[in-house]
């Protein structure tokens, strides 16, 4: 399988059908292992002059660890067959299994983030800011109250994209 590198300007997915319709995998490293999970929530854009991608990761996730000790981390973007796939990974623990293993990904390294050659479109983020959402902050309190019955407010991710990767036709 071959892929080209594209520029920002090139990438003309929809925003709100690749995250909230089709997810994606969030991926990084830590200690030399991978880690992955699904994701539907973020966006990309520009941001302190640079163009960006935000994720959101929830404090109990296993995936936090990685995110916070890498540089990179990599969002994939996958074609509907492997929904079933993206669901396990969605509800599967990293900390109790290798989840990239048990679903056949094959992995490589792009600029220290884990990429997979079964994606179409991967984007790698050098991070540049980290925040967990605050309850104070929510002007909409039922927005709060919906998302949040745990108090287990994300923590938000924004990196500069580096590279997006496009699997060729």
């Amino acid at each position: 399988m071959s892929f080209k590198e594209i520029a920002p300007y090139e990438f003309n997915e929809n925003p709100f059908s690749t995250l909230a319709k089709d997810w994606a995998l969030l991926s990084a490293k830590k200690d030399g292992k991978s880690n992955t999970m699904t994701i539907a929530w973020g966006f990309y854009g520009v941001m302190w002059g640079k163009n960006v991608m935000s994720v959101v990761v929830r404090p109990q996730r296993h995936t936090l660890g990685f995110i916070d000790s890498a540089d990179t981390f990599s969002v994939s973007f996958f074609d509907d067959s492997y929904k079933d796939k993206l669901t396990y990974c969605g509800r599967t623990s990293g900390k109790d299994e290798d989840k990239i293993a048990k679903c056949g990904f094959n992995e490589y390294d792009e600029s220290g983030a884990p990429c997979f050659e079964e994606a179409k479109l991967t984007i790698v983020c050098r991070k540049l800011y980290r925040q967990q959402f605050d309850e104070s902050c929510f002007i909409d309190k039922d927005v709060c109250q919906e998302s949040y019955p745990d108090k287990d407010y994300h923590i938000m991710y924004v990196g500069e994209i580096i590279k997006i990767i496009k699997k060729e036709d």
